[in-house]
């Protein structure tokens, strides 16, 4: 029988490999020249969304995170379950004029164009800790945005969590000395 360490590095590569597995990658699409990360496809496999939810779970349920902080809108999927096990809110940033409440914003860079992210005033509180949940990295524009927002109000940012890292864009260079965690790697 293999050592409970050994099973469990088996499970995991079983599991990362099941949510790549999913992932269909769609050409030139929402402009040329961009290979679209699709994760809709993952999401029709129950088995694969739940491995990657546990497995961000799994990796923040003792870290004492109390705000998921979901990027719109794919980071709506992964967040709220995330947040419900581990006992943390769910706050999500938004694009602009998406929120009804009073917000703070932060304009961004995409890798095809530009675009703003807002949060509800009060949603992140100073001496929370956040993590940050977006389905994918790529130029690292979004998620310097969503760190910024929640910077902004006095928060920690404990981590950034993507199911996916193009890493051919760099973006967790742009992420500085922030921590990042991702599932899968594509380039």
């Amino acid at each position: 029988m293999l050592p409970l360490r050994v099973m469990a590095a088996v499970d995991e590569d079983a599991r990362i490999k099941r949510i790549a597995s999913t992932i269909r990658v769609i050409p030139n699409f929402p402009k040329p020249g961009i290979m679209f990360q699709d994760i809709t496809t993952l999401l029709l496999d129950p088995t694969a969304f739940r491995d990657t939810v546990d497995m961000f779970v799994e990796r923040y349920r003792d870290k004492r995170i109390s705000v998921v902080a979901g990027v719109e809108a794919r980071g709506f999927i992964f967040g709220p379950p995330i947040a419900l096990a581990i006992g943390a809110k769910f706050v999500p940033l938004r694009k602009p004029k998406k929120l009804p409440g009073e917000v703070i914003s932060e304009e961004y860079t995409l890798e095809y164009g530009t675009d703003t992210m807002e949060m509800h005033v009060g949603a992140v509180q100073s001496n929370d800790r956040a993590l940050v949940i977006d389905d994918l990295i790529a130029t690292g524009g979004t998620l310097c945005a969503a760190i910024n927002l929640i910077e902004r109000v006095g928060a920690e940012v404990v981590e950034c969590g993507c199911v996916i890292e193009l890493t051919d864009l760099k973006g967790r260079e742009k992420l500085g000395n922030r921590p990042l965690f991702v599932l899968v790697k594509g380039t």
